[in-house]
Parts: C-alpha cells; sequence; structure tokens
C-alpha cells in the first residue's frame, strides 16, 4: 500500500471542497475507495444524487438531520445538531481505526472548530488514529496551529 498523507484544504477563497472532491474522484478512479463525512453544510438534493452514483467507489455522508445551513438554525436546533455532528465524528474514528477506506474526506471539519462547536483537542485524536495507509482531506477557512503538526501538505485557498 503507498503511505497516506494528511492534506488540508482552507483560506477564505472558494473552491476548498471542489479541490478535495477532486482528489477524491481522483482516488476513485485509480481504484480507491473514498469516504466523505460533510459537516454545517446545507443539503444539496442534486449533490446527494450524484454521489449516491459514485458508490461503493465514493461514499458521501452527511450526519445533521437539517436541510439548512448550521449558520441559520435557531440555538434548539443547533444543539440537536452538534448531536449529530458529534455523531458523525465517532463515525469517522471507527472508520479510521478499521481502516475502512483509502481516502477520507472530512469537509468543513476545520469549520467545527473555527465554530466552537468542538475544540482543537477532539480532532487531534482523529488524526493520531489514522492507518499509516490512509489519507485524510481537512477543509475549513481557518486551520488551528495545534493541526498543523499532523499536516503533510496545506493549500491555502483565498480569492485575489
Amino acid at each position: 500500500m503507498d503511505k497516506g498523507y494528511v492534506q488540508v484544504f482552507c483560506g477564505n477563497g472558494d473552491g476548498k471542497s471542489s479541490a478535495a472532491f477532486g482528489k477524491g474522484l481522483i482516488a476513485a478512479s485509480e481504484g480507491k475507495s473514498v469516504i466523505i463525512v460533510q459537516f454545517l453544510k446545507e443539503q444539496i438534493g442534486s449533490e446527494t444524487q450524484f454521489f449516491q452514483r459514485l458508490e461503493p467507489e465514493i461514499k458521501l455522508f452527511r450526519f445533521e438531520k437539517s436541510s439548512t445551513c448550521f449558520n441559520e438554525l435557531s440555538i434548539e436546533d443547533k444543539k440537536e445538531e452538534i448531536t449529530n455532528i458529534r455523531n458523525g465524528l465517532n463515525y469517522v474514528k471507527k472508520v479510521l481505526t478499521t481502516g475502512e477506506c483509502d481516502l477520507l474526506i472530512l469537509d468543513e471539519v476545520l469549520g467545527l472548530v473555527d465554530g466552537g462547536i468542538i475544540d482543537v483537542s477532539e480532532l487531534v485524536p482523529i488524526l493520531e488514529a489514522r492507518w499509516e495507509e490512509v489519507s485524510i482531506l481537512l477543509t475549513g477557512i481557518v486551520l488551528p496551529e495545534e493541526i498543523k503538526k499532523y499536516v503533510d501538505y496545506i493549500s491555502n485557498i483565498d480569492t485575489i
């Protein structure tokens, strides 16, 4: 097996998720299994239907139940979604400890830290649980300093 890596797509520009998904398509075309876990995003039916057509090579999971973007939810609904997000993070740990995929994309996971939904110390065990052969892609605007030592590649995407 190839040695895995951790890559971050961060910054204020658009295209971080698109870049990560593109790497997922390339990995799948090489015969690798890809799991995408998406956080904090509005559920888009056409996107979900497209990824369903890519199964079993690429699987998309979204643990939040609301179809509305997290930031637009009421405080009560946010509390419920935080429970769902934590379930998603537990799933991510399971995937990493069992080596279920070759590439794991955690879309907008850095936004969980930046938004105060989880502490950066909760993200570290996820990165430490990674099998050496598994690659992880993280997306979000802000990359916490504490995470940098776990990262092999940082792609900063900014709008000019």
